[in-house]
């Protein structure tokens, strides 16, 4: 097995270690899917009874939602050990094998990225997660043959950002399905204020409010930002955050009312100054600013949709009425409707 870390058994993720300090353990202190929240302290509550291992869970949406938090928490409710790797370490069937022939029984085995799976470790996975079992190749040539290695009873929680690229044979093998949404401005409020008492950071509702209306409906977002105010509270303010200082603040960093920031607005504005507001093809567009045509559809696009900013055609991008509005420039005479045709 190569040197580099497969397996964790930590809460992992590209925030700064600051952020691990703010994941909640428990479903109570999770804030935000109700509903989700809801149905899966029922799932948690039925399988601790039985003693039994929760069955599979997929976990698909948006990045910065908490999928990794919430696959940690289930763990944590279970009393089960959580080990966690992302599928892109997995490069050989063996690194799997190793993994499930040591975990312990009814753990929790978090793979981020699932979408990214090789297909030998997939087809791997399949026997695992219905018998309980891998099938292992010995010897090599004529002489080799299969044999199934038993494997303690486990609970397999796949995240991703792509549900559409996980194949189905896959995805049928979960037995919970798990779709996490964007926060409400609501629930990004009580994220902040549960980070900022964990913190110790002193800020007004106001400033939660101005901070929830840019957090672009995601916990992770509103976190990040929530350290970049305390640092100008602390060196530019009096400590505390206040309205008046994540108005500055967000000037400083160049992030508007409606969470966009310059890149996002860069975006708009080459699509309207280069292509006359669009169709453009999602190639020519990452070219234009820069950007890989991945990052482009996964990152920027989905928000500046959301946001009502950017259409997705058959032929291409098209910036909105909104976009012309926001960026304060002339929309064309012909129309939103014309461009779509």
């Amino acid at each position: 097995m190569s040197g580099k870390q497969i397996l964790s058994t930590s809460f992992r993720g590209e925030e700064d270690s600051s952020e691990t300090s703010l994941r909640p353990k428990l479903l109570k202190d999770f804030q935000g899917q109700t509903d989700i929240k809801a149905n899966l302290a029922i799932f948690i509550q039925a399988a601790r009874e039985r003693k039994e291992a929760l069955d599979h869970v997929f976990l698909s949406g948006p990045p910065g939602l908490g999928k990794t938090t919430l696959a940690g928490i289930m763990a944590n409710e279970l009393l089960v050990e959580f080990k966690a790797t992302s599928a892109p370490a997995l490069e050989k069937p063996k690194d799997l094998a190793g993994i499930l022939t040591t975990i312990t029984e009814s753990s929790v085995f978090f793979i981020d990225e699932i979408h990214r799976l090789k297909p030998a470790i997939e087809e791997m996975l399949y026997t695992a997660m219905e018998d309980y079992e891998i099938d292992w190749v010995i010897g090599q040539g004529p002489a080799a043959r299969t044999i199934r290695i038993p494997i303690p009873r486990f609970t397999l929680m796949g995240a991703t950002t792509k549900a559409g690229q996980v194949s189905g044979p896959l995805h049928s093998r979960f037995g919970i399905s798990i779709r996490m949404n964007y926060y409400s401005e609501t629930e990004i409020i009580q994220v902040l204020m549960r980070s900022a008492g964990i913190l110790g950071i002193t800020i007004d509702h106001e400033a939660a409010e101005l901070l929830a209306q840019c957090a672009r409906g995601t916990p992770r977002v509103a976190n990040r930002l929530l350290r970049r105010m305390r640092d100008f509270a602390q060196v530019i303010g009096d400590g505390a955050i206040r309205a008046e200082t994540v108005a500055g603040g967000l000037e400083r960093l160049q992030i508007d009312s409606q969470g966009l920031e310059r890149h996002d607005r860069e975006i708009l504005r080459v699509i309207i100054e280069r292509y006359g507001g669009g169709p453009v093809g999602a190639e020519t567009l990452a070219i234009s600013v820069g950007e890989a045509p991945e990052t482009l559809e996964d990152f920027y696009e989905p928000y500046l949709i959301q946001r009502g900013f950017l259409k997705r055609t058959p032929r291409g991008r098209v910036v909105t009425a909104r976009a012309y509005e926001l960026l304060s420039l002339e929309a064309p005479e012909h129309g939103e409707q014309e461009l779509l045709f």
